[in-house]
């Protein structure tokens, strides 16, 4: 008899839902998608089999993927996972999850994919909050490796090791956070250096086209082989700490977002979504644009896999 296939439920299906699917699909998961937006419903086919072409996987995998405009509509006894993507509002979220504690099985994590709010925050009025968690992936999520998985304060630990198990199945890089604190890590590292980058451009040190050129062709390019800790032990922690001792002080330390955001914001100048950012885009320009991003994904991971399954 063939082993029953696991079930899973997203909430939402938008660019992060859309491409989590993706992810299980690929894993033969039976995928089901809850979105209360007919139009998200309609473009969902077309995103997971555009990033199953993209993950090298068989498109035939769409056949696992289900869609609902409401959760009581899916058939919970069998689905072994919940993965909340829904808009970033914190009211929302809560009342999600109080929906979902009352209709999937008690024994099923309830994780979220939030990258704005602590986990504590989200789960912390369930009767049944051991088995809350963050699961958080990194955009494009079916392309980048990382998910982060966040223990709460209630959070059982053995949950947080069967998810980890769960995504390394699926071919991710799960990696524990212990401290359910604001911004978990990626996001934390990530807005260290754009406040200082930001600081940069403002102060007319450097262009925009620098800041990336420098990050991706210096010490972005070395984070490839190895993460910024094994680099200091490489080359020695005792040039770390004359170094810090040297610049920390100089650093930008800004507890605002940089005033050249709140520039662009001012002028509804938000990026490829406008058309107008640091750069003006049109169509074209963007689609290009994406398409070589996703091409030097995709080489990275056939670069990482290697590393991946150590």
């Amino acid at each position: 008899m063939a082993a029953k296939q696991s079930g899973m439920v997203i909430i939402g299906g938008g660019i992060m839902g859309g491409d989590i699917a993706t992810i299980f699909a690929a894993g033969n998961w039976a995928v089901h998608v809850m979105s209360p937006s007919q139009k998200t419903r309609d473009a969902l086919p077309g995103r997971v089999t555009a990033g199953l072409e993209k993950l090298g996987a068989d498109k035939g995998l769409l056949k696992n993927l289900k869609m609902y405009d409401n959760l009581e509509a899916i058939a919970w006894a069998d689905i072994d996972l919940v993965v909340e993507a829904a808009t970033e509002n914190i009211d929302l979220k809560r009342k999600l999850f109080s929906q979902l504690e009352a209709l999937a099985r008690p024994d099923i994590p309830l994780v979220s994919n939030t990258s704005n709010f602590q986990i504590g925050e989200i789960g912390k009025h369930l009767k049944t909050r051991s088995r809350v968690a963050g699961m958080h992936y990194f955009m494009p999520a079916h392309l980048v490796p990382l998910v982060e998985i966040i223990k709460a304060d209630f959070t059982d630990v053995k949950v947080c090791d069967w998810l980890e198990q769960n995504q390394r199945d699926l071919g991710k890089m799960p990696v524990r956070v212990n401290k359910d604190i604001p911004g978990f890590i990626g996001n934390r590292l990530q807005h260290a250096m754009m406040r200082e980058a930001l600081y940069l451009i403002s102060d007319g040190v450097v262009s925009p086209e620098g800041v990336d050129a420098a990050v991706r062709f210096g010490f972005g390019f070395r984070f490839l082989a190895c993460g910024p800790m094994m680099q200091k032990e490489m080359s020695g922690w005792d040039t770390n700490y004359y170094a810090a001792t040297s610049l920390y002080p100089d650093l930008h330390a800004d507890k605002k977002a940089a005033p050249v955001v709140q520039a662009m914001m001012d002028k509804g100048h938000l990026g490829m979504k406008t058309k107008q950012g640091m750069w003006t885009w049109d169509d074209e320009a963007i689609k290009k644009e994406k398409g070589r991003i996703e091409k030097v994904l995709q080489q990275a991971i056939a670069i990482l896999n290697a590393d991946m399954k150590k």
